[in-house]
């Protein structure tokens, strides 16, 4: 239990769990709004716009997470130097890298999101919608005061789901240098290689703790929100 103390004193555990707590939080938000809008053109009527969903979730899902966050942070950000944080802060290069590692969770993760969606929009009754049309609504509203919200509730489950697994997949942008749980635990490693164990079990640990009451959480919304048919 002294090594484990030890381990404890010389890193900021915490502080590197709370970098993974925000880029989950931000990466998941972005990931939900990006994914809205492309469940939205995979259903539209327009065939343009269902096109383009279907490619943008062929093509991002089918492509490492690890190579979308590299585009994002070393292709975009240090080879076109288009950054997302002011140039002359002293926290520059950690701000850019991490919001560009938020940019890269979110649009590959919208492809699980829009995914969810378009399975929650094929439980609503087509009947719904015809009636939704018979009173006047266009394709716009419909989708928005009839359909989505039992979309929403439908894909609870599964929207859970990819939200565990952005939390997970937070430890990829240690690649690009965000200090997060999995960089910490990298450095650990590589000062402390007698400490192996106590290293994954702390970084496991954690990761158990920040996933676990999630699926909890939506099971129960789940359930709790589930449309009788």
């Amino acid at each position: 239990m002294s090594d484990l103390a030890a381990l404890l004193a010389q890193y900021d555990v915490l502080g590197a769990f709370w970098v993974t707590i925000q880029l989950t939080l931000w990466g998941g938000l972005g990931a939900l709004v990006i994914g809205t809008v492309v469940a939205v053109c995979r259903v539209s009527p327009v065939g343009v716009l269902q096109k383009f969903g279907a490619g943008y979730v062929t093509a991002l899902r089918n492509t490492p997470l690890t190579l979308i966050v590299a585009l994002c942070s070393l292709g975009i950000s240090n080879t076109l130097r288009i950054t997302l944080a002011a140039g002359d802060s002293p926290t520059f290069i950690v701000d850019n890298g991490f919001r560009w590692g938020v940019v890269g969770l979110a649009i590959y993760h919208a492809t699980f999101v829009a995914e969810a969606l378009r399975s929650g929009i094929n439980t609503v009754p087509i009947g719904q919608a015809e009636a939704a049309r018979s009173i006047g609504l266009s394709f716009g509203p419909t989708l928005r005061h009839v359909v989505l919200p039992q979309a929403f509730r439908g894909a609870v489950a599964p929207l859970g789901n990819t939200l565990i697994a952005l939390t997970k997949n937070t430890t990829v942008v240690a690649t690009v240098g965000v200090a997060e749980a999995a960089y910490l635990m990298r450095n650990m490693i590589e000062f402390n290689p007698s400490q192996l164990y106590w290293v994954f079990a702390i970084i496991a640990t954690g990761f158990v703790i920040l996933t676990l009451p999630v699926g909890v959480l939506f099971t129960w919304l789940s359930n709790r929100l589930s449309v009788q048919r």
